[in-house]
């Protein structure tokens, strides 16, 4: 755990600079708008620790698979979120020498901030460049929430000591590669570029997928006596750039205001790409930089009236709080079904950046309480739009009729992971699908969105389900071989209790919803039947296998073993480990680990947080008890659920102990890897962990209700919710519960 930002309730200081963690910084610092982002990478050339990262929603790479053994139904490719032309791109000489804060001679004041109140992201440092010139920069920069095509830079250098000869190039440089390439391949062609006085644009196209992203630049400088002109241009297909000349003496300074409109052509024809984004910049070129950077504020501003939640007692848990859905609501606004969420967002390259089942289990939750019904529809729309890639994917691994599995990597639909034991194997993410289905309908109360979209993924889900399974004669019951559970330190396993409940799940829903859309709108029934050949013996089927699937159990330990086999661990807790090997990942091999009795993340329990209303308090207890010990918590989604089950068994201490280390997961660098991204998705658990852990909050017969307790170190804490059309304040305090401000009892 690194302390490397000051506690604030609305910022993230780094007032030192941290060379060697500059990219945990860097990922901290990210910003975006839904449409595109930024890492907080230095505007200037910069030779230090770094991973630049500019990227466009939507736009990937299918990057070639790197495998040693080929199998039927691997994934040709690996999709990429790609590093996109770079927007920031100033480089500036100072008496010919590279302005470079790594090769600095003395840095004497450092700071940097992110202001969550509006996204704006700052940074003052004040050194030396040589031993006779001094320099002071200060920069601010947006992602404008107000317009999903516009960013905007400001920086000021000032000479604090000496003269300064600058010679400062300001362009787009398209000549940017992704750090994870498999083969160190260019995902980007140019296609076409344009440098006229103070303006560039570049637009680039990605190799095979062949998305079109335009980028158009303004750049103004301004100094004491006005403003400078370019005085020279470079152009080529990949980069764009603007000379600038001026003498600065002691004292004097010049301000670079840049705006900045990215556009691909997810959004407008690839053959008008190059016109749109010029005259964009042309239009936002007439407007104040003042009001530009008020329109983004204003946004921010009823963003967080709606999604924020207040923590008084604990700035370390406040400010955690707002970062996480900060960086929520910076990654996914829920106005493009086309769009979904990243495990990293707009903050670095790992995973991908493409689609998991992260979105439907620990997303959805979050976006349908905070934002409008439209954004968590959009969600569910965005794996409709699948459905028919989801039956390609079953039937290339074998499965027939219509059965569906969604991919656990996809950007367009096509599987696209490149371990085979989560590609074949870690099938449950189907039943998260489903899953979010039920939880949007159970908490919107928008039943029709069955008839509209759902019912047809239940039915492709509930097929893949059914031909899954098979008969064993020896337990004369339907069993499940040859899986990966949640718990990725385990692969090829049989019967694994989370995957064969929640695909029995799956299917007697499935089935419950056959009949609820047939009942209800039979013209929807009509043609959803015939769209998908379904005939009603199916449901027999499902409830067959529903009633007779199979579960292991230990009747010693009176809890459902995590799989077949279980037992035979040798069971030691991991407060025996020896600190030195944690985590095991980095320190253990993959044999080890594999024969070890240790859990990455909530297995078992994620079935019993899923389904806790089938549960009585001591079975879950019981559960919780014998697992959580043998949990290292190695995966950012394990704590969350971890805080939420021990939330409602009334163990306040481990509650917000889990609670802070998913919170603050990404600040305090727990797992040594924000260095790569933030972990986005697990953030969305550290809004679950407060509003359904500390809050309770549960519908339960169409009523929201609560069982909240007041952690010890807060004196209070409150959020906002939308609930079916409302949207309600709702107050945890030493004497109570209070919704919309009135003293109240569980139900609302």
């Amino acid at each position: 755990m690194k302390q490397l930002f000051e506690i604030h309730p609305w910022k993230i200081i780094e007032n030192q600079f941290h060379p060697e963690a500059n990219r945990v910084s860097e990922s901290v610092f990210s910003i975006g708008n839904g449409r595109f982002g930024q890492r907080g990478n230095f505007e200037e050339h910069f030779t230090g620790q770094t991973l630049q990262g500019s990227y466009v929603a939507g736009v990937y790479y299918p990057d070639k698979t790197r495998v040693g053994w080929w199998k039927n139904g691997y994934p040709e490719y690996f999709a990429k979120v790609l590093n996109a032309p770079d927007w920031l791109n100033l480089m500036i000489r100072v008496n010919g020498h590279k302005l470079d804060l790594h090769r600095a001679l003395r840095i004497h004041h450092f700071r940097r901030e992110l202001d969550l109140s509006n996204g704006e992201l700052t940074r003052d440092v004040d050194f030396n460049h040589s031993e006779d010139v001094r320099l002071r920069i200060q920069s601010r920069r947006i992602c404008s929430m107000a317009d999903p095509n516009l960013a905007i830079l400001e920086y000021t250098l000032e000479v604090v000591e000496g003269t300064a000869d600058i010679s400062l190039y300001s362009g787009i440089d398209g000549t940017v590669r992704n750090a994870d390439s498999n083969y160190d391949h260019s995902f980007w062609k140019g296609v076409s570029s344009e440098v006229t006085g103070n303006s560039a644009v570049l637009v680039s196209r990605t190799r095979k997928t062949d998305f079109h992203v335009g980028i158009a630049a303004h750049t103004r400088i301004l100094t004491d006596q006005g403003e400078l002109k370019a005085v020279d241009q470079e152009q080529s297909r990949k980069e764009v750039k603007a000379l600038f000349e001026h003498t600065l003496h002691q004292g004097e300074s010049i301000r670079i205001e840049k705006r900045i409109v990215i556009e691909s052509s997810l959004n407008v024809e690839k053959s008008v790409v190059h016109q749109h984004v010029k005259e964009r910049l042309n239009a936002v070129r007439q407007l104040e930089l003042a009001d530009l950077f008020q329109a983004n504020q204003s946004v921010w501003e009823s963003k967080w009236e709606e999604s924020d939640i207040v923590i008084e007692g604990d700035e370390s848990a406040q400010q955690a709080i707002r970062f996480n859905i900060f960086q929520l609501n910076a990654t996914y606004t829920g106005e493009d079904e086309r769009l979904n969420i990243g495990p990293k967002g707009f903050t670095g390259e790992k995973y991908g950046g493409s689609t998991y089942w992260d979105t439907e289990a620990y997303c959805l939750p979050f976006y349908q309480a905070t934002a409008d019904e439209h954004v968590a529809r959009n969600l569910l729309i965005y794996r409709y739009k699948h459905l028919q890639k989801a039956i390609e994917n079953a039937g290339m691994l074998g499965f027939t009729n219509g059965a569906a599995l969604y991919p656990m990597v996809t950007m367009n639909g096509e599987e696209c992971h490149n371990e085979w034991e989560i590609t074949f194997e870690e099938i449950h993410r189907n039943g998260a699908i489903a899953y979010a289905i039920h939880d949007y309908i159970r908490y919107t109360g928008d039943q029709r969105y069955l008839a509209e979209y759902g019912l047809e993924v239940l039915i492709g889900i509930a097929r893949f389900w059914s031909q899954r399974v098979n008969w064993s004669e020896d337990k004369q019951r339907f069993v499940m071989l040859g899986v990966t559970g949640p718990n990725e330190f385990e692969n090829n396993v049989n019967n694994n209790w989370y995957t064969n409940r929640i695909a029995a799940w799956c299917m007697q829903y499935a089935a419950e919803c056959v009949e609820q859309v047939k009942s209800n709108w039979p013209s929807e029934w009509m043609r959803i039947s015939e769209a998908v050949s379904f005939q009603l013996e199916e449901c027999v089927t499902w409830m067959d296998i529903v009633n007779r699937m199979y579960y292991p159990f230990s009747e010693k330990h009176q809890v459902y073993l995590q799989q077949d086999g279980f037992l035979d661990k040798e069971l030691i807790s991991v407060s025996e480990l020896d600190p030195a090997e944690r985590p095991i990942v980095e320190h253990w091999s993959w044999d080890r680990i594999l024969r070890s009795c240790y859990i990455k993340q909530a297995d078992v329990l994620q079935g019993m947080y899923f389904f806790e209303e089938e549960f009585d308090r001591e079975t879950i207890q019981r559960h919780y008890d014998f697992y959580e010990p043998l949990t290292v918590h190695e995966s950012s989604l394990s704590p969350c659920v971890h805080s939420i089950l021990a939330a409602s068994l009334g163990d306040e201490k481990r509650a917000y102990e889990f609670y802070l280390r998913t919170a603050r997961l990404d600040l305090d660098d727990y797992n040594n890897d924000t260095c790569d991204g933030l972990h986005i998705t697990s953030m969305a658990g550290t809004w679950m962990s407060i509003v359904k852990g500390f809050a309770g909050m549960r519908v339960q017969d169409n009523q929201l209700t609560f069982k909240p307790f007041l952690p010890e170190a807060w004196t209070r804490f409150s959020f906002k919710i939308r609930f079916r059309g409302d949207l309600k304040l709702v107050e945890v305090r030493k004497d109570g519960l209070y919704i919309n401000g009135s003293s109240t009892a569980s139900k609302a």
